[in-house]
C-alpha cells in the first residue's frame, strides 16, 4: 500500500487496496467500484489508465477508503484528518525519520460571498499579524462539518476543493484587502476574475517553483494540480482576453508540471501536461511557450535515451516561427549539441555548438528574471556542457567541469543532488570508482529526501559502471545506500 501511495496514482492505489491480503480475499471490481460511485469499466480504466487528475474525486476516494491523510500526495480538509483515526494510521505509518511538511504553512479563511462560503488561501505571516489563526482553524472546520452533512461522500465540491487546492502553498504578499477580490473572482470567473487573480495565480506558480529545488517535486506537485485544476474550471467562464491570460499562467504551470512528473519518473503524466501546456499556449497564441514545450520533450527524450528524437525535437524548437527568447535559443542550441554528441558527431562539431550556446546565452538580457528559461545561466549551461562532454567520450573533462560548478554551492539542495549523480557517473566512466562512490552516496542520500527519483535512475546507471570494482569498500558502501 505504501509504494502504491508513493506512486501518486490513485488507480495503483485501488488495486494494492482490492488485492491486500488484509481482506483475506479479493475484492472485486465490481465491489469496489460500488463503494466508489465508480462502475466495473470506469474502475479498470482508472486503475490501469493515467492518473486521475480530479482533485475532488481524489478527495471523495480518499474519504470513502479512508486513507490517513499524512499519507496522501494532495490536502485533505482538516476535519477529514480527524476522522482518518490512529489505527488505521498504524497500519500505514511512514518511516519514523519522515519529517512533517512545514512548506505548507499557510490557510484558508472564509470570506462570505452572495451568502455562501468561499475559502480563500491567507499566507502565514498574513495569517499571524493579523490574529487570524484560531479563525481560520475553527471556520475551515465547521465549514467542512456543513459540507460533510450535506453529502458524506463528497466533502467538499469540485470549486470549493479547488479554493483549497490552490491554498496548499503560503503565499506571500496577499493582504487582507484583497480576500473579498480574489474570493468574488474564484466564486463568479466571469465577473469578478480578472488581470489581478491571473497574477495571483502566478505569484502560486512563482512559489512553487521556488520550492521545488529546496523541497522536491513530491511535496510541489500538490500545489501544482491544485493551481491547474483552478485554472481549468475557471477558463471555462471567464471572458475571451482574460480566458488567454489564463491560459498562458495554465501553460506554464502544465509544463511545469510536467518536468515535475519527470523527476518522479512518471513520465506518461508528464507527457500529459506537456500536451496540455501545448493545447493552452497555442490557444493563448504563444508561440514562444510552444517552442519550449518541444525543447522540454527533447530534454524528456534524453531521459529516454532516445537521441534522434531528442535531436530533431531539439532542431523543432529552434525554428524561428516560435520567436524563442534569446536564453531559451541557447539552451535549444545546447540541447542539440547534446543529440549530436551521443549520434557521435565529431567532438569539433559538437563543440562549436556548445560555443554558439555559450554566445546566445551571453547576448540574452540579464534584466528579466521572470522570462521564459530564467533558470538557464551561466551555471546551468557548463552543467549542460558537461553532460554533453560525458555523451561524447570526454568523462574526466566532464567531471572536472561539474566539479567547478558544484564546488561553488549555489545549486538549489535538489539539483546538486543530481549534479552529483551525474558527476559520478563520469568519474565512474573515467575510471575513478572511490571517488565516483563516495560522491555517489552522498548523491543518494539528498536523492531520498527530496524523493528524486530521476537521480536514483542515474545513480543506478553509475552503479553497474562500477560493478567490475564491486569489491572495493567505497563501492559496496555506495551500493548499500542505494538498497536501504
Amino acid at each position: 500500500m505504501l509504494e502504491a501511495l508513493n506512486s501518486w496514482h490513485m488507480g495503483h492505489v485501488f488495486y494494492a487496496y482490492r488485492t491486500h491480503p488484509w481482506h483475506e480475499r479479493l475484492v472485486s471490481q465490481e465491489v469496489l467500484a460500488g463503494w466508489l460511485d465508480l462502475n466495473q469499466a470506469q474502475l479498470s480504466r482508472t486503475e490501469s489508465g493515467k492518473p486521475p487528475q480530479d482533485l475532488a474525486k481524489l478527495m471523495r476516494w480518499a474519504h470513502t477508503l479512508q486513507i490517513p491523510a499524512d499519507l496522501l500526495w494532495f490536502k485533505l480538509p482538516e476535519a477529514k484528518r480527524a476522522a482518518t483515526t490512529e489505527p488505521a494510521r498504524k497500519q500505514l505509518r511512514p518511516e519514523p525519520s519522515a519529517k512533517p511538511d512545514r512548506a505548507q504553512a499557510g490557510g484558508l479563511l472564509p470570506v462570505v460571498v452572495n451568502g455562501r462560503t468561499v475559502l480563500v488561501p491567507v499566507d502565514a505571516e498574513t495569517i499571524a499579524a493579523s490574529g487570524l489563526a484560531d479563525v481560520v482553524r475553527h471556520s475551515v472546520d465547521e465549514f467542512t462539518t456543513h459540507a460533510t452533512e450535506r453529502d458524506p461522500m463528497n466533502p467538499l465540491n469540485r470549486r470549493a476543493f479547488l479554493r483549497s487546492g490552490v491554498a496548499a502553498v503560503a503565499l506571500p504578499g496577499l493582504g487582507l484587502d484583497e480576500l473579498q477580490h480574489v474570493a468574488s473572482a474564484l466564486d463568479d470567473a466571469h465577473r469578478y476574475l480578472d488581470g489581478p487573480v491571473v497574477d495571483y495565480f502566478r505569484r502560486v506558480l512563482e512559489k512553487a517553483k521556488r520550492d521545488d529545488g529546496a523541497l522536491g517535486a513530491k511535496k510541489t506537485l500538490p500545489v501544482m494540480l491544485g493551481l491547474l485544476g483552478a485554472v481549468e474550471s475557471q477558463a471555462r467562464d471567464v471572458k475571451p482576453s482574460i480566458r488567454r491570460e489564463l491560459l498562458t499562467v495554465g501553460a506554464e504551470a502544465a509544463e511545469f508540471s510536467g518536468w515535475l512528473y519527470r523527476d518522479i519518473q512518471q513520465p506518461q503524466a508528464a507527457v500529459f501536461w506537456y500536451d496540455r501546456a501545448m493545447e493552452w499556449a497555442q490557444e493563448a497564441d504563444n508561440p514562444a511557450m510552444q517552442g519550449y514545450v518541444l525543447l522540454k520533450k527533447s530534454q524528456m527524450a534524453y531521459d529516454e535515451r532516445d537521441a534522434l528524437r531528442m535531436l530533431t525535437l531539439a532542431q523543432a524548437a529552434g525554428h524561428d516561427r516560435w520567436k524563442l527568447p534569446m536564453r531559451v535559443r541557447a539552451e535549444v542550441t545546447q540541447q542539440e549539441a547534446l543529440g549530436r554528441a551521443m549520434l557521435g558527431d565529431p567532438l569539433a562539431a559538437v563543440r562549436a555548438q556548445l560555443a554558439e550556446a555559450q554566445t546566445l546565452l551571453n547576448g540574452a538580457s540579464q534584466n528579466e528574471p521572470e522570462a521564459l528559461g530564467a533558470y538557464f545561466n551561466a551555471q546551468t549551461r557548463l552543467l549542460r556542457d558537461a553532460i554533453t562532454y560525458t555523451e561524447a567520450g570526454k568523462p574526466s573533462y566532464a567531471a572536472d567541469l561539474f566539479r567547478d560548478v558544484l564546488s561553488a554551492g549555489t545549486l538549489s539542495h535538489r539539483d546538486t543532488g543530481f549534479f552529483n549523480a551525474r558527476r559520478a557517473a563520469a568519474l565512474a566512466l573515467s575510471g575513478e570508482p572511490d571517488e565516483a562512490a563516495v560522491i555517489g552516496k552522498a548523491s543518494a542520500a539528498v536523492a531520498y529526501e527530496v524523493k528524486s527519483e530521476r537521480t536514483v535512475r542515474v545513480l543506478g546507471e553509475v552503479l553497474q559502471t562500477l560493478d567490475r570494482w564491486r569489491s572495493r569498500p567505497a563501492v559496496r558502501e555506495f551500493r548499500e545506500s542505494l538498497t536501504v
